[in-house]
C-alpha cells in the first residue's frame, strides 16, 4: 500500500506511483513499488504538514512478528529519491533485526527530511506524532540518527506509539555500542581465535553517539584506535579520552588495522572502497554498511569476516522493547545473545563457503515466514 499523506493524515491515495510537487520543488515522479529498494513493503507513507514544514516518509517492511518498530532518522537528504531509498532499506533492515534478536516485532522507519541541526523542534515532531498516531499502532519510531529521545518525548505527546522514552528504556546508543562491542569480540574468536582485544588495531568510521560508546569499551579493552568524523568536536573527544589517532575521513579506509568499524552512515562499502581495505575484519553499529548485496561476496573472497550490520546493531532495538517493564540486568543479558548468534552465522559460512549476510539473511526469513504461517 503506498499512501501520501497531506495535511491530513487520514486521507490515502493509493496507487501504484504518484506524479506530486517534490519535497525540494519541481515536480518528480514516485515509482515505489518498482523501486530498486522496494522489498514486497506493506505500507509506505509521505506526510507533509505545512504548518511545521514537515516532510517525512514512512516504511513499513513487515508485520509478520508483530507491529513493526524502527527509529526515525533526520537528515538533509539531497533528493526525494535518497531518502526513499534510505527508509525503504532502512525498514528491511529493521525486519530482519527484529527477528533475528528474538524480538516480537516487525520491522519499520521513518526518515524526516531536514537539518538535523534544527533548533525549532517542537513543532516539527509534534506533526511527526500525529502522523504516527494516525497509523493506529502498525508502526512505533523511536531516535535514530539526527534524532534524540527529548524529540521522541515531544511527538510521545500526540501519540502513544513512540519507543524508547525517557523514563523507560531512554538512550539506545550505549546498547547498541555494547552489542557491536561483543560483535567485534566475536569476530575475532572466530577468525583469529582470540578472547581478547588487547593490542589491536580498529578503525571507527563515525565517533558520534554510538561511536564515542564503542571507542570508550574498545579503549578499556586494550584496543588501538584510530577514528575520523565530519565533527571536529567529536573527534577532539575521543582523542584526549581514549588516545585515538585521528585521520581524515577519506585516509579511513587505508588503515592497515585488525577491524574496521563503520560507525556512520551506509554504504560505505562499496566499489571504489573495497580494494582500499587492509582490515581482515569488517564490524561496525553503521545500518546498510554495504551499497549493494554482490559486497558481501566480495569481502568473502577477499577473506575479510563481515558481521551483518542489522545483526551487530541490534543492542538498541533489544533494549527498546523492553520499554514497557523496563529492566537492564535483563535487556543487557539478551544484548550479550548477540555474540552468539554471531558466532553461529560465521560458523555456519564458514563451512558452507558463502557469504556471512547471506546465511543472516536466511536465518532472518525463515523466522518471518515461520511467523507468517
Amino acid at each position: 500500500m503506498l499512501s501520501f499523506c497531506n495535511n491530513y493524515p487520514n486521507k490515502w491515495v493509493v496507487d501504484l506511483a504518484l506524479t506530486h510537487k517534490s519535497l525540494h520543488g519541481g515536480e518528480y515522479h514516485v515509482a515505489v513499488f518498482n523501486h530498486v529498494s522496494f522489498d514486497q513493503h506493506e505500507q509506505v507513507v509521505f506526510c507533509h504538514d505545512k504548518e511545521s514544514g514537515l516532510k517525512a516518509i514512512i516504511a513499513i517492511h513487515n508485520t509478520n512478528l508483530g507491529p513493526a518498530v524502527g527509529g526515525c532518522r533526520m537528515w538533509n537528504y539531497q533528493s526525494d529519491d535518497e531518502a526513499l531509498n534510505d527508509v525503504l532499506r532502512l525498514s528491511k533492515g529493521m525486519t530482519y533485526k527484529n527477528a533475528l534478536a528474538g524480538l516480537k516485532m516487525g520491522g519499520g522507519k521513518s526518515v524526516i527530511i531536514a537539518d538535523p541541526k534544527t533548533k525549532d523542534r517542537e513543532a516539527l515532531f509534534r506533526a511527526f506524532g500525529r502522523f504516527i498516531d494516525s497509523l493506529g499502532g502498525r508502526y512505533y519510531s523511536a531516535e535514530d540518527v539526527g534524532t534524540t529521545t527529548a524529540d521522541i518525548m515531544i511527538a510521545h505527546q500526540e501519540t502513544p506509539y513512540m519507543a524508547g522514552l525517557e523514563g523507560k528504556s531512554g538512550d539506545p546508543s550505549p546498547f547498541t555500542a555494547l552489542g557491536t562491542f561483543l560483535g567485534i569480540k566475536a569476530a575475532v574468536k572466530h577468525q583469529r581465535g582470540l578472547d581478547s582485544l588487547a593490542g589491536l588495531k580498529i578503525s571507527v568510521q563515525g565517533v558520534g553517539h554510538v561511536g564515542y560508546y564503542l571507542c570508550k569499551q574498545l579503549h578499556q579493552a586494550g584496543a588501538e584506535l584510530i577514528v575520523t568524523d565530519i565533527h571536529q568536536a567529536s573527534l577532539d573527544r575521543v582523542a584526549a579520552e581514549f588516545g585515538a589517532t585521528v585521520v581524515a575521513p577519506q585516509d579511513i579506509y587505508t588503515q592497515d588495522v585488525d577491524v574496521y568499524a563503520p560507525c556512520a552512515l551506509g554504504a560505505t562499502i562499496n566499489d571504489t572502497t573495497l580494494p582500499l581495505l587492509k582490515a581482515s575484519i569488517v564490524a561496525g553499529c553503521a545500518n546498510n554498511q554495504l551499497a549493494e548485496p554482490q559486497h558481501g561476496q566480495q569481502l568473502t573472497d577477499m577473506g575479510i569476516l563481515y558481521a551483518p550490520d542489522y545483526v551487530i546493531n541490534a543492542g538498541g532495538i533489544i533494549n527498546v522493547s523492553f520499554d514497557d517493564h523496563y529492566d537492564e540486568a535483563q535487556s543487557t543479558a539478551k544484548v550479550n545473545q548477540i555474540y552468539d548468534t554471531l558466532l553461529k552465522i560465521f560458523q555456519q559460512a564458514e563451512e558452507q563457503s558463502r557469504p556471512t549476510g547471506e546465511i543472516a539473511d536466511e536465518m532472518a526469513q525463515a523466522i518471518i515466514e515461520s511467523a507468517a504461517q
